[in-house]
């Protein structure tokens, strides 16, 4: 049996989750919370509390998706247990994120764009990526874009009027939607081609509050107030994101993997969630 043993089991893990089980799949994803745990289960995943012993579940696994986020040293899944090098898996994915080439005032990347981290999250990032590699397993780099989908969207700031408009020249951030992400990892899976790595985004990289407005006007509702960037109230995490921006290309994804995006702008998938909402 085809089995996933998913490491920091999360969001973009559920969705692979939802389209590998109904094909006879077994997924195994690690969780330090006993209600998520309990979650998991209803949901057709064995559940795995960590810490704990991964050795029953590397014996079993036949592909590793990890998605767990990194700190300073690194991966902390290679970082608690050195034997996953010792793993047989056909395929690995790791998750990443488009944070590590850092800010190109707007211009394009892609996966040939050397990595630049700008941010702690960015260094970390490659610094896991590069511990990964290490590893010599069969290992498929998937550098995610802003995530959003079902329970992640603008909807409920812009219903409860807490959405403000930044408005920063020439910012832009490219995006996923959760189900893309699912199926790019899917068709990776049936195309093995260990030490890639692909962008994971739509096909229209935009200003932040050019999502705000369209979520907007799906709801019927006002745009929301606009505020200049130097004057906005923000979260340190939140200015950070502001510090970068840049458009990603996504062509890899297409080409190679022969993915045809079920949202290629944050415009369908928005309208998808307004229609689901």
């Amino acid at each position: 049996m085809k089995t996933l043993l998913s490491l920091g089991h999360g969001y973009s893990a559920d969705a692979l989750a939802r389209l590998l089980i109904p094909q006879g799949w077994s997924v195994i994803g690690t969780t330090r919370r006993p209600a998520k745990a309990a979650r998991m289960k209803a949901d057709g995943i064995t559940p795995l509390l960590w810490p704990g012993d991964l050795g029953p579940a590397l014996s079993r696994a036949t592909h590793i998706l990890a998605s767990a986020a990194p700190d300073a040293a690194g991966d902390p899944f290679l970082q608690a247990w050195p034997a996953l090098a010792d793993a047989q898996p056909e395929w690995v994915g790791y998750l990443s994120t488009t944070g590590v080439y850092g800010d190109h005032q707007g211009g394009w990347v892609d996966e040939t764009t050397p990595l630049t981290p700008d941010s702690p999250r960015g260094a970390q990032r490659v610094l896991a990526e590069s511990q990964w590699r290490q590893t010599g397993l069969p290992l498929h780099i998937f550098r995610l874009a802003g995530i959003y989908g079902p329970g992640r969207g603008p909807f409920e700031k812009v219903r409860d009027g807490s959405a403000r408009r930044i408005i920063k020249p020439g910012q832009f951030f490219s995006r996923t939607h959760v189900d893309d992400i699912a199926q790019v990892l899917a068709a990776s899976i049936a195309r093995p081609n260990p030490h890639a790595a692909y962008n994971v985004c739509d096909d229209e990289p935009a200003p932040p509050e050019d999502v705000l407005s369209y979520a907007a006007a799906l709801l019927g509702l006002p745009e929301p107030p606009a505020v200049p960037f130097d004057q906005a109230d923000m979260t340190p995490m939140a200015r950070s994101f502001y510090s970068e921006s840049k458009r990603v290309r996504n062509d890899r994804i297409k080409e190679q993997l022969g993915v045809r995006l079920l949202y290629p702008t944050y415009r369908e998938g928005l309208a998808a969630l307004r229609s689901a909402d």
